[in-house]
């Protein structure tokens, strides 16, 4: 399924497998912090990392945890070209809407805010605190497209007529009807920029 001409008021985006590589902050504090080495990016077939890493829940929950409050000394990096498509994205329309599953916004909003050197208000972070809630934080922005790596929140947002765009993760390799991308400059050309 091809999409072009997005208009950039009208996506927004999840944060975590889409904007920020949260997966191998988790894997590189696993291994720094608790002495977890031989996992692999690769290895994270399923969202729910402790039935595809084998890792203890109470552990997974503490780096999680970490990370969600930013409490880390390795830097959360971004995704590949993320910063420089999200800069040109901001450029055309502000604020660039960010809505994710994380209970507070104020960590991963700063991180947005220092990645892409724009000021806070040409972003907005709305972190819903579930999965199920973003959808109708999409549907009361009048958000036309979302850029999400979860296929259960595909689904659920599709259901209310918002077009999902699935960021290729190791986690989101099953079935799906929707449009994905594996890089943000694949991305970037859905996108009228111009």
């Amino acid at each position: 399924m091809d999409i072009q001409d997005i208009e950039p008021a009208s996506i927004a985006f999840d944060i975590d497998g889409v904007v920020a590589d949260t997966m191998t902050l988790f894997l590189a504090i696993a291994d720094q912090n608790f002495g977890i080495s031989g996992l692999r990016y690769e290895d994270i077939t399923e969202y729910d990392l402790q039935k595809c890493l084998g890792i203890d829940e109470i552990l997974m929950w503490e780096i999680i945890v970490r990370i969600l409050g930013g409490n880390y000394a390795m830097p959360l990096n971004p995704i590949a070209d993320a910063p420089a498509v999200l800069k040109r994205i901001n450029q055309r329309h502000q604020p660039t809407l960010f809505v994710t599953a994380r209970p507070d916004a104020e960590h991963i909003s700063e991180w947005l805010c220092k990645m892409l050197d724009v000021p806070e208000a040409a972003v907005e972070v709305i972190a819903t605190g579930s999965f199920e809630d973003k959808r109708e934080i999409l549907m009361d922005r009048g958000v036309g497209y979302f850029v999400e790596d979860r296929l259960e929140t595909c689904f659920l947002i599709a259901d209310a007529g918002i077009r999902p765009i699935v960021f290729k993760q190791p986690w989101n390799r099953k079935p799906h009807p929707f449009p994905e991308v594996g890089t943000w400059r694949e991305l970037e050309s859905m996108i009228r920029l111009k």
